[in-house]
């Protein structure tokens, strides 16, 4: 029971400074009445449905952007040990990057870099 006591001042705080920086939000806004009708889209007008549909070239844009981020994900740390694994690790790692020069050059020749 004792650990309350020094949680309570916590979760006062935890209240009071979303509270506060709403009220402070409501007294320096623009407008009193909030804006309900569009959305905001960097003062730009809105010139589609929000959930209108993507062309599915950017799919393939989007999975090819995740390999390479998934390709650096794995490199950082293989950096921070390559000199303690030795050789095997660097014939290990550019194995896995023959697998994904490979996957590029198989998805250039399908003809998904290809916007036209």
């Amino acid at each position: 029971m004792d650990s309350f006591w020094v949680a309570l001042p916590l979760l006062g705080v935890a209240v009071a400074v979303p509270l506060g920086l709403h009220g402070v939000a409501s007294l320096v806004r623009v407008g009193r009445e909030p804006l309900v009708r569009a959305p905001f889209l960097s003062g730009m007008p809105v010139r589609e449905h929000a959930v209108s549909r993507h062309h599915v070239r950017w799919y393939a844009v989007a999975m090819l952007f995740l390999a390479f981020d998934m390709e650096m994900v794995f490199m950082y740390p293989w950096v921070l040990v390559v000199g303690e694994m030795g050789a095997g690790a660097v014939v290990e790692m550019f194995l896995f990057l023959a697998v994904l020069v490979a996957a590029v050059v198989y998805a250039w020749r399908e003809g998904v870099f290809r916007w036209t």
